[in-house]
C-alpha cells in the first residue's frame, strides 16, 4: 500500500513538470523574441521601472530551468534514462533553484525593502 502511494505521487510530480517548464519557456519566448517585458522581476504583479534591464537576467533564468525539466521529462518519459531518485533530485533542485534566482533578481530590481519606507524618505527629503 505504502509504495503504491509513493509511485502515485511521483507520477504526480512527473506530470506537473510539463505545465512548469511551459510556463518558464513562454515567459522565455515573450522576454527573448516578442520583446514583453511585463512578466520580469514582478512584485505584487507590477514589474520594475526598468524592466529592459532585468530581462537578459530573467530570460536566462528562465530558458534554463525550463529546458533543464524539459529535458527530465525526455529522459524518464521517452528514454527511461534517469532513475526515480535522479529525476526527482534534478528537478527538485531546479524547480527551487528557480524560485530562488526569480526573488533575488525581483529584489534586486525592486529593492529589498518596502516601498512605504522608500516613499517616506523620498517625502521627507523633498520637504526639506
Amino acid at each position: 500500500m505504502w509504495s503504491l502511494d509513493i509511485f502515485f505521487l511521483n507520477w504526480i510530480f512527473l506530470l506537473a513538470l510539463i505545465p512548469v517548464s511551459f510556463v518558464w519557456l513562454r515567459r522565455a519566448w515573450k522576454i527573448f523574441f516578442k520583446r514583453d517585458f511585463s512578466e520580469v522581476a514582478l512584485k505584487r504583479g507590477v514589474p520594475p521601472a526598468n524592466a529592459e534591464k532585468y530581462a537578459p537576467y530573467e530570460f536566462i533564468i528562465n530558458f534554463l530551468a525550463g529546458i533543464v525539466l524539459v529535458g527530465v521529462l525526455v529522459s524518464v518519459l521517452g528514454f527511461q534514462a534517469m532513475a526515480r531518485e535522479d529525476w526527482i533530485a534534478t528537478a527538485g533542485v531546479t524547480l527551487w533553484m528557480k524560485i530562488f534566482a526569480s526573488l533575488a533578481l525581483r529584489m534586486q530590481a525592486h529593492g529589498f525593502g518596502s516601498g512605504k519606507k522608500k516613499a517616506a524618505q523620498a517625502k521627507e527629503a523633498s520637504s526639506r
